[in-house]
């Protein structure tokens, strides 16, 4: 019969079980890469077509309400004009980590624009510190600048965010933001421009 040392048994042990772990982590990490969301990947398969907008300065003035072409492009074509992590986040509806975003703190008049086509979506006086860790709004800029679509990935019901000329995601809404609307347009940084009221 064979003695065994039980302090080596517990290395033993605790290594498995960091294996263990580990494997499983990076098991489910892979699996959630692999079913990761793709909320806006059919709407940019979509057919050109015409969208109604509401054009803004970017001091906030409302200019006109206008019916023009839906920007589509191939992925391709969004890849050349993209950084990768803008493409990722507004092509394929990735997120930015929580306080990572260049805009987050951005506190200037102005009027927040879609990153891929320009698109006016929230005004400065609509934004506010959620504590979230992303730019937040009350209000988008107009309606019509952008839609709302249901969003029942990861296991939950939310509404995802897009712009309404491009369809590029830019985050989601929720219904715990302060008066008047009540809602958090809660946005992605990387799916913003800011342009600030000359």
């Amino acid at each position: 019969m064979v003695e065994s040392d039980p302090g080596k048994d517990e290395g033993n042990v605790s290594r498995r079980v960091f294996l263990a772990g580990a494997g499983a982590a990076l098991g489910g990490a892979l699996l959630w890469r692999w079913r990761k969301p793709r909320v806006i990947e059919a709407a940019a398969k979509s057919e050109p077509g015409e969208v109604t907008i509401v054009q803004f300065s970017d001091a906030g003035k409302r200019l006109a309400k206008v019916k023009i072409a839906k920007l589509v492009k191939t992925d391709d074509e969004w890849r050349k004009q993209l950084p990768s992590g803008v493409f990722e986040i507004t092509r394929h509806a990735d997120t930015e980590m929580a306080y990572s975003g260049k805009l987050l703190n951005v506190h200037d008049t102005g009027v927040f624009r879609c990153i891929c086509c320009d698109n006016a979506l929230y005004s400065s006086s609509t934004k506010f510190e959620s504590g979230t860790g992303w730019p937040s709004f009350w209000a988008p800029i107009a309606q019509e600048n952008v839609r709302e679509i249901r969003d029942a990935t990861l296991g939950m019901e939310r509404v995802a965010v897009s712009c309404t000329e491009c369809e590029a995601h830019l985050g989601h809404v929720f219904d715990d933001g302060p008066k008047p609307t009540g809602l958090r347009y809660c946005m992605n940084s990387a799916s913003l421009r800011f342009a600030k009221a000359a």
